[in-house]
């Protein structure tokens, strides 16, 4: 059960996309790249990733223990993210698409809801407030002092992942439309979402590396590699003009 309201359901579209945000819309991962520079460090969160994938750690703690090792004001926390992060070099191509031809673009995103809006406001100012974001929230120690400690509030607090996203996902299910939905993710706060949508596209970083598509591998998931958004607009509009699920699957190497 979520703590967190969610936005209301897109009832009339045909095809739905939802997206992990950091490192997947976002150039680099937000979180990580705070917890990297202002935190514990790149070494022991890696460490933390993959005690996620051998399933030694649920990611709702190694994600709490990742921000708790970051002690900076939350504010300052929002400005460094906002300065540092920019967008996928396809995002706003792909994203101006999709408005234009009325299908709604969903940010899900095992963050926190403040960080993710602080870059919008940069990286799509006329959007920033407005764009659905499905994610997680903050609290302070002292409501009144945004200088207090603060901590992470997860949507679903009783789940191994936090956020489970394919809460976000599933309702599409039922809605009368019956819409074609496509899911883009990176990363280990993603596996939940990994099975439910009609294409997964996983992206894969510059380094090579790709917690998500590594995860399909090892459970035989179709999905759609990709390095930005520019192959994953190429991909949807083939949907959206009438090549099947199945064929875009199949040359993806499915």
């Amino acid at each position: 059960m979520s703590v967190l309201p969610y936005p209301p359901l897109v009832e009339d579209a045909k095809f739905v996309v939802l997206s992990d945000w950091d490192g997947t819309i976002t150039d680099k991962d937000s979180n990580d790249y705070m917890t990297d520079n202002l935190g514990m460090g790149y070494e022991a969160r890696r460490a933390l990733n993959k005690r996620v994938l051998e399933g030694s750690i649920t990611y709702r703690d190694s994600f709490a223990s990742m921000l708790d090792s970051v002690h900076e004001p939350f504010e300052k926390c929002k400005e460094y993210l906002r300065d540092n992060i920019g967008l996928d070099p396809g995002f706003q191509k792909f994203y101006d698409w999709c408005k234009a031809n009325g299908i709604p673009v969903i940010i899900v995103s095992s963050g926190m809801a403040p960080t993710i809006r602080a870059v919008l406001s940069k990286v799509l100012p006329a959007d920033a407030d407005t764009i659905p974001v499905i994610a997680n929230d903050v609290r302070f120690d002292d409501p009144s002092d945004p200088n207090s400690p603060w901590h992470i509030v997860y949507r679903h607090p009783e789940s191994g992942f936090g956020h489970d996203k394919s809460k976000a996902i599933l309702p599409y299910r039922d809605v009368k439309s019956k819409p074609t939905l496509f899911f883009c993710g990176d990363g280990v706060s993603d596996l939940s979402a990994a099975k439910h949508a009609d294409v997964l596209f996983a992206k894969v970083m510059a380094n090579g590396d790709s917690d998500l598509l590594e995860y399909c591998k090892r459970e035989n998931i179709p999905n759609v590699p990709f390095k930005d958004f520019n192959l994953v607009l190429e991909k949807v509009k083939e949907v959206v003009e009438g090549k099947s699920v199945a064929d875009v699957l199949k040359e993806a190497g499915n």
